[in-house]
């Protein structure tokens, strides 16, 4: 299978599922469950791929390295409130400095 026929079977089923949204009864949709899964999905998602990114090497192996490191430094920006472009540059800052020894 082509590149290219990947991209297209992988947009036509995003297109498939957005459709199937819009087909669902509103009364599936309403209540106050609902509305927490929805809000909390997206944070659950961000926070696998940030710890997969962070924390996978090659072949699937977890792996201890500058990325943890930046990680770990973010995290402890954002909870001292910093901007996020604080948190960035700090990120960066700590894998260069690691990487660098």
């Amino acid at each position: 299978m082509s590149t290219w026929t990947t991209v297209l079977l992988a947009s036509a089923l995003s297109f498939v599922l957005k459709f199937i949204g819009y087909l669902v009864p509103p009364r599936y949709l309403e209540g106050k469950r609902t509305s927490n899964i929805v809000a909390l999905l997206p944070v659950a998602l961000l926070t696998g791929l940030v710890c997969v990114q962070a924390f996978v090497g090659d072949g699937g192996r977890v792996v201890i390295d500058a990325r943890a490191a930046a990680a770990v430094a973010a995290i402890i920006a954002l909870v001292l409130r910093a901007p996020f472009i604080v948190v960035v540059i700090v990120a960066a800052a700590t894998a260069a400095i690691i990487r660098l020894f």
